[in-house]
């Protein structure tokens, strides 16, 4: 029986990896092994590893690392206690595979944990390029320090060659993001009140805004402009949800508490709403706007416009329901009023989601529990002019 260990540091990346979690639990031929950490255990981001254990996934790991603090040091201090877990949980675990997504700071110290106890890591949604934030170069690491590779387009696929990769390892099988529009049975509208504690009774945005790593501010002018914007826009309400536990995030936190206390009946303010009401939220929605990465992969299954802002994704494949803008007032204003247009709406009814059709979890499981480990771990750098 191999021994598959998925790590999960934040609520998006679990509800991406939810479906390949299942799949593994349920496999015959696989002891899964759940590494749960991060903002899961935090209660100041909704202590979400309450849905993990609701959702009844065995956690053999729970790893407690995420300071209560934003700033570089901060962060840098949270990846060295997120390593020193790491290697203690790997020492105890003994895996025979390590699965990671994406490319925040604690999956890096996942797979520099893994990388000296010469433990095999399957890594996806590498090769994609995100030129705002120091994810871009976290990112890369984590491609080269895994061993087995599951690109959500044929673009990052090639790139995750280009690293060096060899490609009979590198897979193109879709964003794993899209299953959950797919299999999940999603809420109603009429039911979506009920669902959130929060009044419905006028048409919706959705917003998430993250911060920029590599802008001074993390992007707190930038988050005040957006809410400028929407301030121009009092016939729609606005489902807001908390930025990550990225460098400056609380700067962020604060200016959308502030919101919230000056606009109570118009905006619903969450730590986390779990996959299941925010992709049912996604799915009745005027448009998605800020800068999160699930306005350009999950929303456009939905046929639903996306605004993305700044830098923060810039490099980063978006379908034809994406319009992307820059950060002032005059730009974001302009975007948003294209969205919201008849004739927008009606043109992203026939657009196609770049990132896949929702069979991706179910490929990426076969080759985690049948790809030969052996010798794995020995890499051979392929030359461009070898691929």
């Amino acid at each position: 029986m191999r021994k598959i260990a998925v790590f999960t540091g934040t609520r998006a990346e679990y509800g991406l990896l939810y479906w390949i979690i299942k799949s593994l639990n349920e496999s015959e031929n696989v002891d899964l092994q759940l590494f749960v950490g991060g903002m899961h255990m935090s209660p100041e981001f909704g202590y979400t590893v309450k849905q993990i254990e609701a959702d009844g996934f065995p956690i053999v790991e729970r790893m407690e690392f995420l300071l209560s603090s934003d700033s570089p040091v901060g962060i840098s201090k949270s990846m060295g206690l997120a390593l020193i877990n790491a290697a203690e949980a790997i020492e105890r675990q003994k895996p025979d595979l390590i699965v990671l997504l994406g490319d925040r700071f604690e999956s890096m110290a996942i797979a520099q944990a893994a990388m000296i106890a010469c433990v095999p890591v399957a890594h996806i949604h590498g090769g994609e390029t995100t030129e705002g934030l120091i994810d871009e170069a976290v990112r890369h690491s984590i491609t080269k320090m895994s061993h087995l590779h599951f690109a959500a387009t044929a673009q990052y696929q090639k790139r995750i060659m280009q690293l060096g990769e060899q490609p009979e390892r590198v897979f193109n099988f879709g964003a794993p993001g899209i299953d959950s529009i797919v299999k999940l049975k999603l809420i109603e509208l009429d039911e979506l009140p009920s669902a959130i504690d929060f009044e419905l009774n006028k048409p919706y945005i959705m917003v998430t805004y993250h911060p920029v790593t590599l802008e001074s501010d993390g992007a707190s002018s930038s988050l005040i402009n957006l809410l400028k914007v929407l301030d121009e826009y009092p016939e729609h309400q606005l489902i807001i949800t908390y930025p990550n536990a990225d460098t400056n995030g609380r700067k962020l936190i604060k200016i959308l508490d502030d919101y919230k206390t000056l606009n109570q009946s118009r905006v619903l303010l969450v730590q986390s709403l779990g996959q299941l009401r925010y992709l049912s939220l996604m799915k009745y929605c005027e448009v998605v706007i800020g800068n999160s990465s699930s306005g350009l992969i999950e929303t456009p299954s939905f046929k639903v416009p996306t605004v993305n802002i700044g830098n923060r994704q810039k490099g980063r494949i978006g379908g034809d329901t994406v319009l992307s803008c820059d950060e002032s007032v005059a730009s974001i204003r302009l975007a948003l009023e294209r969205a919201l247009s008849q004739k927008f709406k009606q043109f992203c009814q026939g657009t196609i989601n770049p990132y896949g059709h929702g069979d991706s979890s179910t490929r990426i499981v076969e080759q985690l529990i049948n790809y030969p480990l052996n010798k794995i771990i020995n890499k051979k750098f392929n030359d461009l002019e070898d691929i």
